[in-house]
This record gives C-alpha cells, sequence and structure tokens, in this order.
C-alpha cells in the first residue's frame, strides 16, 4: 500500500520483517491475522525476548536522526483486560518510543523523552477487548494524532519528542525489556513510517491534512530565510549605490595609512600587537582575527602562549606533589622552581620587599613571591585579545570576552 502512495520503501522498516520473525522463535507462533497478505504472531509465553539485531537497531536510529515526522502502525488483537507493551525503543531505562495498552484501566499509553526528561501522554481507550483494531500514531513536531480503526481519536500538541536516539538504543516487539510489559495477543503489520500523515498507509480513504505542524514550521522557517536574504541584498545593494557614487568623483586609487605607513589598495599586511591578518580595500582597513589551528597536545605537554606568537604552542609539561605545571608556571617548595622543557629547574630570584603587613600577602596561582591584596596582575602584561579585556582576580588574572563576543575554541583570550 505505501508503495501504491508513491512513498520511498528507504523511509519506512517493517519490524515484523526486520526482526525475521518465525514459528521456531521462542515465545510466539504464527496465526492466521485479520488478512493474509503480511504474517501474524500470536505473543504468549513471558519467556521471551523479541528484540532487533545489531544491524536493524543502527537502521532504526539512523531512520530517526534528524526526524520531526513519523507514524507507528500496527494491526493487534489483544487479549481482553490484560495489559502489554506493543513496541519500546529504548536505553536501558529510557524510552525514546513506547506504546502501551493497559486493559486493566482502559487507556493507550505513549511514553518519550523530552530534554532529557521522561514524559507520558495517557488516552483512555479500551484497546484490549479481543477484538481485530488498527492503530496508528502520527508524531509531527509538537502535534501528536492518534488513529484508532481509521477514526481519530485523539489529536493533542505535546513537547517535541527526541528522536536522535543514543547508539546503545535497541528496539523491543510485545514486550518492554527481558522482564516486563509482556504482551498478550496478536500482533500484524507493524510499522514505523517517515512521512507526514503516514496513517495514510493504513487508512487511504482519509484526508490528508495539510500542512502539517512541520510543514508549517518548515514555512515559518523558510519565510525567516528570505526575509533575512533580503534584508543581507539590501544592505549589499545600498553599499554597492554607496560605492558607485564614491567612484564618480575619485579619479586615483585610494590607500591606507595605519600607523604613519601608507599602505596601497588590495595590500596585505600582519598586525602583531592583535594578531590580525590586515587588508587595504578603497581606502578602508580590514582586519580579522589570525586563525589558529585546532591544537591536540600530546599526553607529556601542554598548551601555552609563547612570546611573539599568536597560537599556542604544545609545551612538555612538569609535575610536582600531583600538580601539573605548564611551561614558564613556577612552585614554591624549600626554593622555588620553574617548569622548563618538562623539568622543574630552581629559580635563584630574590622576591621584592611589600608595602603592606603579612596578613595582606597573597600568593599568586603558580608563582613564588606573594603580593600584596588588591595587585594589579593585569598590569604585568597579561594578554588578552582585542575583543576580551583583562580581569584581576584575589590570585591571577583573567581574560573575559567582552559583551557580544564569545570565547575561541574555549579560550577566552581571543573572542569573536
Amino acid at each position: 500500500t505505501a508503495v501504491g502512495f508513491g512513498m520511498d520503501p528507504d523511509l519506512q522498516i517493517d519490524i515484523i520483517t526486520e526482526l525475521d520473525l518465525v514459528n521456531t522463535t521462542i515465545g510466539v507462533t504464527q496465526v492466521s491475522g485479520l488478512h493474509n497478505a503480511s504474517k501474524a504472531f500470536l505473543f504468549q509465553d513471558v519467556e521471551r525476548e523479541i528484540h532487533a539485531a545489531p544491524h536493524v537497531s543502527e537502521k532504526l536510529i539512523q531512520l530517526f536522526r534528524n526526524k520531526s515526522e513519523f507514524t507507528f502502525l500496527a494491526t493487534l488483537q489483544q487479549k481482553a483486560s490484560t495489559s502489554g507493551v506493543i513496541l519500546s525503543i529504548r536505553e536501558l531505562e529510557h524510552s525514546y518510543f513506547e506504546l502501551e495498552s493497559s486493559g486493566l484501566r482502559d487507556e493507550i499509553r505513549y511514553h518519550y523523552r523530552f530534554n532529557g526528561k521522561s514524559r507520558t501522554e495517557v488516552f483512555p481507550y479500551r484497546l484490549a477487548d479481543g477484538q481485530w483494531h488498527k492503530i496508528a500514531v502520527s508524531l509531527s513536531a509538537s502535534h501528536l494524532l492518534l488513529h484508532v480503526d481509521c477514526n481519530r481519536i485523539y489529536e493533542r500538541v505535546i513537547d517535541p519528542p527526541e528522536t536522535n536516539l543514543t547508539p546503545e538504543s535497541n528496539l523491543w516487539l510485545g514486550q518492554r525489556n527481558r522482564k516486563h510489559g509482556f504482551f498478550k495477543g496478536v500482533i500484524q503489520d507493524v510499522k514505523i513510517i517517515f512521512i507526514p500523515n503516514g496513517y495514510i498507509t493504513q487508512c487511504p480513504n482519509l484526508n490528508r491534512t495539510c500542512p502539517t505542524c512541520s510543514d508549517f514550521l518548515s514555512l515559518v522557517q523558510g519565510i525567516m530565510d528570505l526575509q533575512e536574504l533580503l534584508a543581507k541584498m539590501t544592505a549589499k545593494l545600498n553599499y554597492a549605490e554607496t560605492r558607485l557614487s564614491q567612484l564618480e568623483d575619485c579619479h586615483c586609487e585610494k590607500t591606507c595609512q595605519v600607523n604613519g605607513l601608507i599602505y596601497r589598495d588590495k595590500d596585505s599586511w600582519v598586525e602583531d600587537d592583535h594578531c590580525r591578518n590586515c587588508t587595504c580595500k578603497s581606502g578602508v582597513v580590514e582586519c580579522r582575527r589570525m586563525s589558529c589551528p585546532p591544537l591536540e597536545c600530546p599526553p607529556d605537554s601542554l598548551p601555552v602562549h609563547v612570546e611573539s606568537q599568536c597560537c599556542k604552542v604544545c609545551k612538555a609539561k612538569c609535575i610536582y606533589g600531583g600538580k601539573v605545571l605548564a611551561e614558564g608556571q613556577r612552585v614554591l617548595t624549600k626554593s622555588c622552581r620553574e617548569c622548563r622543557n618538562g623539568v622543574l629547574v630552581k629559580v635563584t630570584e630574590t622576591c621584592p620587599p611589600l608595602n603592606c603587613s603579612e596578613k595582606d600577602h597573597v600568593l599568586p596561582e603558580n608563582q613564588c613571591c606573594s603580593v600584596c591584596r588588591g595587585h594589579n596582575f593585569c598590569a604585568e602584561g597579561h594578554r588578552c585579545g582585542e575583543n576580551s579585556e583583562c580581569k584581576n582576580w584575589n590570585t591571577k588574572a583573567t581574560c573575559e570576552c567582552k559583551n557580544g563576543y564569545l570565547s575561541v575554541q574555549g579560550d577566552s583570550a581571543y573572542c569573536e
């Protein structure tokens, strides 16, 4: 039926076929279903483990990834007044998708996850009555539709469920796990379909609702993208018109003057003070921060700043008493020692006298000489980029990004 509607077979998964259920599978017996076009199985023995093989779980994980629309379909005949799980996709104790039918309370329950927390939607309905039923649960972003026997039973707005399953996720049919939620009855035509309004494949005579919630969100996002593109194109057009009006009165090359030096149009240079690459473009200086490649240091070294270099480099680290020291950092033992090339070297420098009482003496981090409380560490040349600013603390100085900027690769000395 799905292929007849022009649906891509790669956007659906036939659970019973993928699980390769046969008469020899422990806990299930093949029986006659509602129709003879597909296999039906009676689930009765609680000593069973009907779950997907690793390659099927991987296929399911790939199909769910970044999907906001999918439909679960099944045809079943549940033993009257029993309770059990029809299908569960879970990782350890967490259910990403689980459909449960309670004949004790006459409820259909949908369990899912939102922002790392478990959610449950309860629909009062008697499914466990010994009769054949078709059930379809359709999700479109935060919109849920429940059809039973091709009748729209419930329509509800819920928290949008998580669909990026973990690699450890697995699929169970007719049970929650090895010990709980055993379904008793016959199950047939179990499928998960990743198209809008997937219930149409089960009930082709139903009208399709258009657009779906996910369709609408996509349309809104498309309009916002077009508005952003229009704003950018308008800005570029205004800039181009300004440049053209300037060219009408200009008959010579526009140069750039920086710190007493004159650069010709399209000249480039490196501004060492701020580690930037600059270019003269029609009299306007455009600078971009020099991008540093990702630095992955070996286990015996740490990334540190080196004088006259913009990017950090790997330098051998030192370990003393369980404390890890980077190149240039010091530790005060019986004498002052500094980490140089992975070795703690004795330092013979004399500490300057302090103009404060002893109770106001503070030992800075990774240094040997105390300073007075309130010392200005930033004045010692602590290096911060042009978009970050130095901030004094009790025992050290740190760089913090200015308002509106974010750190680059986790280093607040460089922000953009």
